[in-house]
């Protein structure tokens, strides 16, 4: 490996408080128990975190709906087959539920075989009419079945019905998602339930899940991440890093690639730049490098692979599509509920496309992601994968291995793009794992439960409260419009990732907020997050827009201003402590060192500092030129002749001095040729392209 450079995006100690994994006395855990405190409202969504217990939450909702209120059947619609298995039969009883929840076996649709798109699988769309005609209570099926069999029966045959939607964020507002579509339909003639549940709402693009109006209608469960993990009983830290390359992946795979953790590795999209376009031999040349195949068990078909310290490790293949067989045999094993709870079934997972949503695999301790993944759900479903709670598992990690933008390569925008959505995704990570923020004007007066420090709460100063059981964290800011509507107020409160989200995963707002030095901070966390709240919700009245925008803003900022503080703190956590709070008491510090925290401040600091910083410290000289000069030639207005022009001169400029202009020269002529170089090649892709 020629370049290695680590960006290490977020590093989360948990206190290990157990809350998370421990049950009342139905057998509900906490997520589980706020969620069915809701369970009589007709339109339901849960945003809890990959392995926060969504699956079983739906469950003890669905009874009650079935049992209690009236409801005649409960449809459950997952993405994929491999999903249906986290609604098979379970013994509630046992935990002190009042019902069992049971599914015929006929009735899982996931089970039954047969690819999941059923425009070539008609017997799944008719066993569905088939449910709806029967007097059993609960079917499984996949979003394509279930799309289907809506087309074909009409949105009145599932009237009274409870329609449960895991992994929601498939679903967009967009009219060319049918799932979205379908929705929007029940929700217009307002006859059947609907629980919706994912870990991440948001999609990765500019798309919304729901219309504003249809998102009005449900009641809302939130459990953060940050209660997630700080309430498990074993796991001890979450790291999640970047780690940028040159040359080969299947070369610096070595560096992050330890056979020791167990692992899933999800190798690139054939059409990435980072693949070399035969996934299967990708998969050998992994296998090659951790030592020598000693062929494929015949029960599991998990390829032997001994190490050179003579220890044999099974790894499993999800990648080779060529022998379906084969294939199923490996699913099959990984799914096996008797090997569930067996550490030793399986040591790594080779994986493109799958093992992803929904994937339950507890010992994984490791998520080594190959090439950028252009979605942040992708990402937060990824991560999931790695942050089940499981004896002896002290630490998880991700790891996201991208192509490093290097100046000589030709495809070089591509790089530095990927290189820019990373540090997106890092700056938003830190949000979306981070404490949930409660915002109120200067001497609002403290809120209950809330610690702030010594001597409690100050008349006259500037308070900061910890809420340290949730994570909670209350700001007084000076100046702050308060949410009036109650729509206001509930997207202040559970909203603003989703804003954030958007905002940073802006290409335009990341690179003018970056290398645009002419740029005020002004301009990006007014206009920009301004427009992105008006048009997300375009219902609110000026000043609620004003407020949610002042809302998002000040998280974002005081998130990374904490970050930037906690990173010299010692964010050790001794087995006595009863948290830690090294985010926690950096934020505290930063507000309590700053007089009057107030709106002009918030809106001052530029969000995307803190990114250019990282990006600085981890590329060197000659790669930072060549990323700011690709920034710089966007801003340049050329026209395509003109570009022709100067790329022509720019080659007469070669030959005299031996190199091209340089668009950070100080000449202004040989910028200007840079210049015409860089859109003239743009030129050029955009009519290969069309």
């Amino acid at each position: 490996m020629t370049t290695s450079k680590p960006i290490p995006a977020v590093s989360f100690q948990t206190a290990r408080t157990g809350a998370s994994t421990k049950s009342n006395e139905m057998g509900m855990r906490p997520m589980q128990e706020r969620a069915y405190a809701k369970r009589g409202e007709q339109y339901l969504l849960i945003k809890s975190p990959p392995a926060s217990g969504k699956s079983r939450a739906l469950m003890f909702i669905a009874l009650d709906k079935l049992h209690n209120q009236g409801i005649e059947q409960a449809i459950i619609v997952v993405p994929e087959k491999s999903i249906g298995g986290s609604f098979m039969d379970e013994p509630l009883r046992k935990f002190g539920f009042w019902s069992n929840w049971e599914v015929k076996p006929q009735w899982n649709l996931c089970n039954a075989p047969g690819p999941d798109e059923e425009r070539v699988d008609p017997s799944k769309i008719k066993a569905v009419g088939q449910f709806l005609a029967s007097g059993d209570k609960v079917l499984v099926c996949t979003h394509a079945t279930f799309r289907f069999a809506v087309e074909q029966l009409g949105v009145e045959a599932f009237d009274n019905r409870l329609i449960a939607v895991d992994e929601f964020h498939h679903v967009s507002a967009s009219e060319d998602n049918r799932l979205g579509s379908h929705l929007a339909d029940f929700i217009r003639r307002d006859k059947a339930h609907i629980v919706a549940m994912t870990g991440s709402y948001f999609r990765g693009d500019a798309l919304p899940v729901l219309i504003p109006e249809d998102e009005a209608k449900f009641e809302m469960v939130t459990y953060t991440y940050y209660e997630q993990l700080n309430g498990y009983e074993h796991l001890k830290a979450l790291n999640i890093v970047y780690f940028f390359y040159t040359g080969r992946y299947l070369t610096a795979i070595e560096a992050v690639l330890d056979p020791a953790k167990k692992t899933i590795v999800h190798i690139p999209s054939v059409n990435s730049r980072e693949s070399t376009k035969d996934k299967i031999k990708e998969v050998n040349e992994i296998m090659d490098y951790l030592g020598e195949w000693q062929g494929a068990d015949p029960t599991t078909g998990f390829h032997r692979v001994k190490l050179p310290d003579g220890h044999v490790i099974k790894i499993a293949d999800l990648v080779d599509d060529s022998d379906g067989s084969q294939r199923s045999k490996v699913l099959n094993a990984l799914k096996d509920p008797t090997h569930k709870n067996d550490r030793d079934h399986v040591d790594i997972i080779i994986a493109l496309g799958m093992a992803k949503e929904g994937f339950d695999w507890i010992w994984c301790e490791h998520a080594l992601t190959v090439g950028y993944r252009s979605s942040l759900t992708e990402i937060i479903q990824i991560i999931g994968r790695a942050t089940r709670d499981a004896p002896g598992k002290e630490n998880a990690t991700f790891t996201n291995l991208i192509a490093e933008p290097d100046a000589s390569e030709a495809a070089v925008v591509g790089a530095i793009n990927d290189t820019l959505k990373a540090i997106a995704a890092s700056l938003l990570m830190e949000q979306v794992l981070a404490p949930r923020f409660t915002f109120t004007p200067k001497d609002t007066g403290p809120i209950e439960d809330f610690d702030y420090g010594p001597g409690g709460y100050k008349e006259g100063e500037t308070n900061v409260g910890v809420r340290e059981a949730t994570g909670q964290l209350h700001f007084e800011i000076k100046g702050l419009v308060e949410p009036k509507s109650d729509e206001a107020q509930r997207i202040c409160k559970e909203d603003l990732n989703e804003v954030i989200t958007q905002f940073v995963q802006d290409k335009n707002n990341l690179e003018q907020g970056m290398f645009n030095e002419e740029t005020v901070p002004q301009e990006i966390t007014q206009l920009k997050m301004g427009k992105i709240v008006r048009d997300r919700y375009p219902e609110l009245d000026e000043e609620d827009q004003e407020s949610v925008r002042q809302h998002a803003i000040a998280a974002l900022n005081l998130t990374q201003k904490a970050k930037e503080i906690a990173s010299g703190l010692d964010t050790g956590i001794g087995d006595n402590e009863k948290v830690n709070t090294a985010l926690i008491d950096g934020v505290r510090k930063f507000a309590m060192d700053v007089r009057d925290l107030d709106i002009d401040l918030i809106d001052s600091i530029n969000p995307f500092e803190a990114a250019y910083s990282v990006l600085a410290k981890s590329m060197d000289e000659k790669v930072l030129k060549q990323v700011q000069s690709v920034i710089s030639a966007k801003k340049v207005k050329i026209s395509p002749e003109e570009a022709r022009d100067l790329a022509e001169r720019a080659l007469r400029f070669k030959k005299e001095r031996g190199r091209l202009p340089e668009i950070t020269s100080q000449d202004a002529w040989e910028k200007r040729m840079a210049e015409g170089v860089a859109a003239f090649a743009r030129y050029r892709a955009q009519a290969s392209n069309a």
